[in-house]
């Protein structure tokens, strides 16, 4: 039984603005961390949420991935009855068992089985809402294949080397994969437009339309010496609320690059903004009008994780502990499967760290979603091989209340 069956568990219904037939149900943490799930019927459900969720007469299909249960209802059902029978149905799924999504589901590195689900899921959501308007223009997208939370799309058709075709990706396709698919970790546009019958990078000189996109005024303002950029206009292209933006540039999450133009390009600036799913980008002319451009390719920077999880740790109240690890990763804003186990390699470092310093592990203060509440099997497996795991006749459980109480009165 899941530690959070004590109490209520919040779910917030959250309505799709573009398919009325498409609801959200969002969780405070994962279903199943590093764990997706689609499906079009009951005939291929075996885990015991999906098949709960079927067992609601109205629903037709339905994703689940992260913290988010993406329902879709059949035409004659209505939401207003569905809602609190769907909500209901989580919860006591997710009170009676550990692996809602089944003991296989997904890959707990993003791998395989967890990479093909995002990519079906990706392509039903092109399918049923953005090739039916797209075919209007005789062009077509592709979800070609996933790997480790990255979508590949392909266009063809009129979208092929369109003029339009990557604004379209930016502003349209990518924005409704994101709103549906919050465990999307980027999306890579991998048409070769240059062979479409209009093509997008052709040697003809000047600039492209996607590289004139101009910012509003007062937007980016330069201030003691640095940009400013207003972070209401700023933090929707992160994938980020204004808030969470502000966090992420306290946390070291969200990261900024800026480098001055040379040659033909003297006198410009371009900003380039990270966050852990997207990267924007501007350039800023001398008389301070300012155009967003398509980012530079590369990761963005990771500041060293374990540092920053033993900052996160130190500062929580001690009301917010222990933390689970799924909440911890999120916290860090990781949202692609794996990140769960990158955060408890990140732990295992915190833990080499304090037992050469002699001090009680800050991991402790992280727990899985079990009951008791208690820190993953790998925690006790890492103490005893330090030195510092439970002692003669002490149970880990003894030992893990002992290591708990010892890290929060520090």
């Amino acid at each position: 039984m899941s530690e959070t069956s004590k109490h209520a568990r919040r779910i917030r219904a959250q309505a799709s603005p573009r398919d009325p037939l498409t609801m959200r149900f969002i969780l405070e943490e994962p279903v199943q961390a590093g764990c997706s799930v689609s499906h079009d019927s009951l005939d291929a459900a075996t885990a015991p949420l999906p098949r709960a969720l079927f067992a609601v007469d109205g629903v037709d299909k339905l994703h689940v991935a992260g913290e988010t249960v993406t329902v879709t209802r059949k035409a004659d059902a209505d939401w207003q009855a569905l809602k609190p029978r769907i909500a209901a149905a989580i919860r006591q799924v997710l009170d009676a068992t550990d692996a809602p999504l089944g003991d296989d589901a997904g890959a707990p590195e993003g791998g395989q089985a967890g990479d093909t689900a995002l990519l079906n899921a990706a392509r039903h959501i092109l399918d049923q809402q953005a090739n039916p308007a797209i075919a209007s223009h005789g062009g077509h997208v592709t979800a070609e294949h996933a790997e480790n939370g990255v979508i590949y799309l392909r266009m063809s058709g009129g979208c092929q080397g369109c003029a339009a075709s990557a604004a379209t990706l930016r502003n349209g396709i990518e924005t409704m994969l994101r709103n549906a698919l919050p465990e999307i970790r980027d999306i890579v546009d991998v048409t070769d437009h240059a062979a479409g019958d209009n093509p997008f990078y052709s040697e003809t000189p000047g600039q492209s339309p996607v590289l004139n996109r101009p910012i509003p005024p007062g937007a980016i303002v330069w201030e003691d010496g640095q940009f400013m950029i207003d972070p209401d206009y700023l933090a929707p292209r992160l994938g980020l609320d204004a808030e969470g933006l502000r966090e992420g540039l306290r946390k070291g999450t969200v990261v900024s690059h800026s480098e001055s133009g040379v040659g033909a390009d003297a006198g410009q600036t371009r900003i380039t903004i990270r966050s852990a799913q997207r990267a924007w980008a501007a350039e800023v002319a001398p008389d301070g009008a300012a155009r967003e451009v398509p980012p530079p390719r590369g990761p963005a920077p990771n500041p060293a994780l374990a540092d920053k999880l033993r900052q996160y740790l130190e500062t929580l109240a001690p009301r917010d502990l222990p933390i689970t690890y799924g909440k911890l990763a999120r916290a860090m804003g990781m949202y692609a499967p794996g990140s769960v186990r990158k955060v408890t390699r990140a732990l295992e470092k915190t833990m080499r760290e304090d037992a050469a310093a002699g001090r009680p592990f800050v991991a402790a203060r992280v727990v899985g979603r079990g009951t008791p509440a208690r820190p993953g099997q790998g925690f006790f497996d890492l103490a005893r091989e330090l030195g510092r795991g439970p002692g003669n006749n002490q149970t880990e459980d003894a030992y893990f209340t002992q290591e708990f109480q010892a890290s929060t009165a520090v």
